[in-house]
């Protein structure tokens, strides 16, 4: 599969087939930041998200603000594997919903941290109705600047994510020192020559600077990815299209997901010094930790982030995603670090935060 093939010659007075935005980042490089900030912005109307994430447990989709029935979440999982049905389903329903007169200009895919963008393209590009109802416009790769250059020593999914980016958007170059985004940006462009690389700020960044760059071409990639896609072909094609078992190879079996689950409000004080403890002792191992809080003392909703040594302030929701459910969930995605460990750690760090006066 040297190009992405010719979209199906759609019947005459047939509506133009839909530009498909597939963004693609490792664990914690902003995608959800930015795509906030995209969907706010008018060219982004009658846009539909379609959110993926790692584990069995997700919430990336309740942080996305354009919280509708525009927004679905693919079934827990990676959907570089098992989940490829349902990204097919999902849009084949889109598709009905068009049919129906639903209004629809675009569809942006966010992807798990640690999805392999390959077989996610190779469907995109094979499947016939998609190919007849859908265009895929471009991979928008998000590079986090404070741990991009050990992702890419270590990760590689990481690799594959920036291979095949149209756009390349660099991501906290404010908390790292100017030598390491340096030499971040020359391995980018080594990796990538032909992506514009954009560097960008709390997802601060103009659409028509991510969109539109027509027809995905694999033979203006490095010249692995046209491989990878190759390889992804024959592993639809052996398993006759159907929904293939995950791949115990495909990702590290060291990495693992979970949540916790909190009833009662948490006390921050005790939460946060848990938090920095963590990071600090534990970092290398925390390759993502994301939780929606219901703290005690705030009425509104506390959502926090962390990738590995780096936890960002907490930032405050306008309101509670669903409704009446307002029980904390945290979400660890780890490697070699035992649930067990981490969830000792914490009760005891909120319930001594809890006997302490106030």
């Amino acid at each position: 599969m040297n190009a992405a093939p010719e979209p199906i010659a759609a019947p005459k007075g047939a509506p133009e087939p839909i530009p498909v935005t597939l963004l693609t980042g490792f664990l914690g490089a902003g995608k959800t930041t930015l795509l906030n900030r995209l969907l706010k912005h008018p060219d982004l109307a009658d846009t539909a998200v379609l959110v993926n994430e790692f584990g069995e447990i997700g919430l990336d989709h309740l942080l996305v603000e354009k919280l509708d029935d525009d927004t679905v979440l693919l079934n827990a999982g990676c959907l570089c594997c098992t989940v490829r049905g349902d990204l097919v389903r999902a849009l084949r329903d889109l598709a009905a919903r068009m049919d129906a007169g639903k209004a629809l200009r675009r569809v942006v895919v966010e992807t798990t941290g640690l999805a392999d963008p390959a077989p996610i393209l190779q469907t995109l590009m094979a499947d016939p109705l998609i190919l007849f109802r859908f265009r895929l416009d471009g991979v928008v790769t998000l590079v986090d600047a404070a741990t991009g250059n050990a992702t890419l020593d270590t990760q590689a999914e990481a690799l594959k994510q920036v291979a095949v980016a149209d756009r390349l958007v660099l991501t906290k170059t404010d908390l790292s020192t100017p030598e390491e985004v340096s030499r971040l940006w020359a391995r980018l462009k080594d990796l990538n020559p032909g992506a514009p690389l954009l560097n960008v700020l709390h997802g601060e960044v103009a659409p028509d600077a991510l969109l539109n760059c027509g027809l995905f071409d694999a033979t203006r990639k490095h010249p692995a990815v046209a491989g990878w896609l190759d390889a992804e072909a024959w592993t639809a094609h052996e398993h006759h299209h159907h929904d293939h078992a995950h791949d115990p190879n495909r990702h590290d079996a060291r990495i693992h997901s979970f949540c916790l689950t909190f009833d009662e409000p948490l006390p921050w004080d005790g939460l946060s010094a848990w938090l920095e403890v963590l990071t600090t002792m534990r970092g290398e191992n925390v390759l993502r930790i994301k939780g929606i809080l219901n703290l005690l003392g705030e009425d509104r909703p506390v959502a926090i982030h962390g990738v590995q040594h780096l936890f960002h302030p907490p930032a405050k929701l306008a309101a509670w995603p669903e409704g009446d459910d307002r029980r904390s969930r945290i979400v660890f995605i780890l490697r070699d670090l035992d649930r067990a460990v981490v969830e000792k750690g914490l009760r005891a760090f909120a319930e001594t935060a809890a006997r302490l006066p106030a």
